[in-house]
């Protein structure tokens, strides 16, 4: 049986050519169909963390529409193992050394970021705090900008990314995500993947051969 583990982005990243819609609602009704067809089989079987699912959720206002209720009642939500599954130490080492590195690099752009707002407005008066809000605000933004991709591009910078990874060990499943930090510390973990841009050709796949 393939298991697949989906990543929340599949739903919202319209340009990783998944194939299945050009908004969300159509993607989350064209996958249902197919989930609903292969699982007639029980061949397939599709995975989300509860925190996955929560994540999905909160993109909607209204989380009661009857395309959302379809896909969440053909996927499988579970959680896990946390206290089963075993990595190897060198994963750990890997990561708390990337997370020192990327520490580092967000102290060298907060620096840099304080250095150029301070040598603009040297020399300025106060002026209205309206006025130092609408001047020190470029900076602000720049400093955000700069020190999410310094410290949390390429990385696993949730619970839930975590969570694939390990489900996705744990039941030796396919992990499926636009993600490049889950796509990249899933490999370091050693897990199986699908590229969102495969995914819906495998399911045609198995579709094809359902029907063959």
């Amino acid at each position: 049986m393939d298991n697949f583990i989906l990543d929340t982005n599949l739903f919202f990243n319209m340009e990783a050519g998944l194939g299945l819609g050009k908004k969300t609602e159509e993607v989350t009704i064209n996958l249902t169909k197919i989930i609903r067809t292969l699982k007639k089989e029980k061949k397939v079987e599709f995975f989300l963390p509860p925190k996955a699912v929560d994540e999905y959720l909160s993109f909607f206002d209204d989380k009661n529409q009857p395309f959302i209720k379809e896909f969440l009642s053909v996927v499988t939500v579970k959680s896990p193992e946390i206290s089963q599954v075993n990595f190897p130490a060198s994963v750990f080492y890997q990561l708390i050394g990337d997370i020192r590195a990327r520490s580092y690099r967000g102290l060298n752009i907060a620096e840099e970021e304080i250095e150029a707002a301070v040598n603009q407005l040297a020399g300025k008066k106060p002026g209205l705090k309206k006025d130092f809000q609408i001047a020190i605000g470029k900076f602000i933004k720049s400093f955000r900008e700069r020190y999410r991709q310094a410290t949390r591009f390429g990385f696993l910078d949730s619970v839930t990314d975590l969570d694939l990874i390990v489900l996705a060990k744990e039941i030796d499943g396919f992990l499926v995500s636009t993600d490049e930090g889950v796509i990249k510390w899933g490999r370091v973990f050693g897990v199986k993947e699908i590229l969102p841009s495969s995914f819906k050709q495998r399911l045609d796949e198995l579709l094809s051969r359902r029907q063959a």
